[in-house]
């Protein structure tokens, strides 16, 4: 399918497939170049029917036209090829008596059109209707008109043609649900930040992968503050480091617009929701979530980014040489939560990520015990610092706080 960016009517009009409608067929219609004031359409109901949609503006129009005459000579009597404009007869009569206008003598056109404008409107020319058998075939622009698409048509053979769908410049492209039938066009980059709920999608997020490879991520009706998260978390899991709420710093005079607004009934507002959409090529794959902070940053009310501050930090160390936490192999077991966990065969790094996630720890964790394999570890009552840190001795392990000059996601006004 070939997308033409001009402005799309709202107007319901065909689909392919569909009969025209038989006043489309006996409506008389006001010609030039022809020696009868008025043709009707039925008069070649019985051949393929190409309409041109043109004006005397537009140079491709006119660019287009001897070889429209030439296969009009060619399949005489097979098509019928007819150009329409709604500029008025006196308008048209004085362009083909022009110097330039006298090149084109056989070409037959439709004056002051209203009908068949009606029926296929578009604001971008030239346009071609195929109507073939009484029926709309497809829709296309004028490049594609040529001799073997004909032929094709004519043969009743598969044809070759790509529908033109003309979208809008007002509109974002990826709104429109043709562009993904595009023949030979690939999406290499696309953004999208739009503000209120969309109801047509739920909320959450989403992939666009290409095998393994994320190149694309998509987030639909959640907070700022909740995108700005998810994507600064992606960006730690490469770095293998931990990331969580307690590593977000807000300086904003108005911090809570970033989060959910609820109303008095405690349901979330519509108009504080945003969607955000990122797409990069496949080789910036690995750039892509610091790319969507960035981009991001630029575009939303707010500003954010990845900075190095001295945060008073809860420190997980080692209390002795002793391993005590050495992995005995078997198959990875994750069975966590704050009453008991039970964890078979995981990495320091899934761990220290799972502590991070309780809500009474208010510090964030840091990972000091240079512990590079797996572990085992069964802990029971983990809820708070002070039972994380008894549950963790037997292992030898130990919670201390500290300041450390760390990495945190901090998110200001626009200045």
């Amino acid at each position: 399918m070939i997308v033409a960016a001009l402005a799309y009517s709202q107007k319901k009009t065909l689909k392919i497939g569909d009969a025209l409608p038989s006043s489309v067929w006996t409506a008389p219609m006001e010609v030039v170049n022809h020696p009868q004031k008025t043709i009707k359409l039925s008069e070649d109901k019985d051949k393929l029917i190409l309409l041109d949609f043109w004006n005397t503006w537009c140079s491709a129009c006119l660019t287009g036209f001897p070889k429209m005459e030439e296969l009009q000579k060619k399949f005489n009597g097979k098509i019928k090829i007819l150009a329409v404009s709604n500029q008025d007869r006196a308008t048209l009569e004085k362009f083909f008596a022009s110097k330039n206008g006298q090149r084109y003598k056989e070409i037959l056109s439709v004056a002051g059109d209203k009908i068949l404008h009606s029926q296929f409107p578009h604001k971008g020319v030239p346009y071609i209707i195929w109507i073939k058998d009484g029926k709309l075939l497809n829709t296309t622009d004028g490049a594609q008109v040529n001799e073997n698409t004909i032929n094709e048509v004519l043969k009743g053979e598969s044809s070759s043609l790509q529908t033109v769908v003309y979208m809008s410049r007002e509109r974002p492209l990826m709104l429109s649900e043709s562009f993904d039938q595009e023949k030979g066009t690939s999406l290499t980059n696309y953004s999208l930040l739009s503000k209120g709920r969309i109801r047509s999608i739920g909320f959450g997020s989403g992939f666009h992968r290409k095998g393994n490879i994320v190149y694309g991520r998509q987030f639909t009706n959640l907070s700022l503050l909740e995108i700005f998260t998810a994507i600064t978390d992606e960006i730690f899991q490469q770095r293998k480091e931990s990331f969580s709420n307690k590593r977000i710093v807000i300086e904003a005079k108005n911090g809570a617009a970033l989060d959910y607004i609820k109303n008095s009934e405690g349901r979330v507002e519509d108009y504080n929701l945003y969607n955000y959409e990122y797409i990069v090529p496949v080789s910036l794959s690995d750039s892509l979530y610091p790319m969507m902070l960035k981009n991001l940053s630029q575009f939303a009310d707010y500003s954010a980014s990845i900075e190095k501050r001295k945060v008073k930090c809860l420190i997980l160390r080692r209390t002795s040489q002793k391993d005590k936490i050495a992995t005995k192999g078997g198959e990875m077991k994750y069975r966590f939560s704050t009453s008991e966990s039970d964890l078979q065969n995981i990495s320091m790094y899934a761990f220290v990520n799972s502590i991070n996630g309780i809500p009474e720890i208010k510090l964030p964790i840091i990972d000091e015990t240079g512990y590079t394999g797996n572990m085992d570890l069964k802990l029971l009552d983990i809820s708070d610092p002070v039972s994380l840190s008894k549950a963790l001795s037997k292992y030898d392990l130990d919670l201390i706080e500290a300041d450390r000059d760390i990495d945190v996601l901090v998110i200001k006004d626009k200045s």
